[in-house]
């Protein structure tokens, strides 16, 4: 596992996952929406958010989580490791509140700098008309891996902790962990 790529719409843990898997396999991490914000949640220029992306995609190492579908096809032909975290909507939406609750008025620290959290309304109406609509996109990635790439399809909590603990495993044995697809 040198170069990951985890999607999943927001709430679904994509950016603790990263943080998880970056600290177990020393790779660097890149949270998309670095690229996506400036500081003051100031939106980057589509096509500095697009190169920015590749640069990071042409690196030999990484772990890249998040949106930015412009370069899921450059990103997912160069990834080792497809995680797309599938989670149900009301658990996503729960996990959002929690955390704009947790970090309101600070900048959470898979944001650029003087981003902080808040309450948004247009946020919050992306996430239900999207709902079904970006769950179709990232699901049918799978379909679109080439060989030798590891698919991990995870549809819950226990998904996660599953696979996370068989990294785990597989590393105190000094053997690579099992890929494959983690239904809960």
């Amino acid at each position: 596992m040198k170069r990951v790529m985890i999607v999943g719409q927001p709430g679904s843990g994509k950016s603790t996952l990263a943080r998880a898997l970056g600290a177990r396999s020393g790779l660097p991490v890149t949270h998309v929406d670095h690229i996506h914000w400036q500081s003051g949640w100031v939106e980057r220029p589509r096509a500095e958010r697009v190169e920015m992306a590749l640069a990071v995609e042409r690196g030999p190492e990484w772990i890249f989580e998040g949106g930015l579908s412009e370069t899921y096809d450059h990103r997912l032909s160069r990834a080792d490791t497809l995680i797309v975290l599938d989670l149900p909507l009301w658990l996503r939406a729960w996990r959002v509140l929690r955390r704009t609750l947790r970090h309101y008025g600070r900048t959470r620290p898979d944001l650029p700098a003087d981003c902080p959290e808040r309450f948004d309304a247009e946020f919050w109406r992306w996430i239900w008309d999207t709902r079904q609509t970006a769950a179709v996109k990232n699901r049918a990635l799978i379909g679109q891996v080439g060989p030798g790439v590891a698919v991990h399809h995870l549809t819950g909590p226990r998904a996660v902790r599953r696979f996370l603990s068989t990294l785990d495993a597989g590393r105190k044995s000094g053997q690579k962990a099992r890929h494959g697809t983690g239904h809960d």
